[in-house]
């Protein structure tokens, strides 16, 4: 038949999220893990230039680094999680 339109597609039930250039990262990949190793050697930097610290207040550093790093990650990845 001419002259009619086509059915629109279903809506989707997932809620509509926006996709803004000013959500995107200003590094391909993962632009905290470049944070993260940066700051893991300032601080490699630091303790070997210091006469205060030393391989125990590096490897102290590193651990709690990277406790908040992972807790970060997976509090990002918690945040995409869509509900069904």
């Amino acid at each position: 038949m001419h002259g009619t339109t086509p059915p629109e597609p279903p809506q989707s039930s997932r809620a509509y999220r926006d996709e803004s250039p000013l959500a995107t990262l200003p590094l391909p990949g993962n632009a905290e893990l470049l944070l993260y190793l940066l700051v893991v050697a300032v601080i490699g930097i630091v303790t070997l230039v210091s006469d205060q610290l030393g391989a125990g207040a590096f490897v102290s550093a590193l651990q709690w680094l990277t406790i908040a790093y992972i807790l970060s990650r997976g509090i990002a990845k918690a945040s995409r999680v869509y509900e069904l």
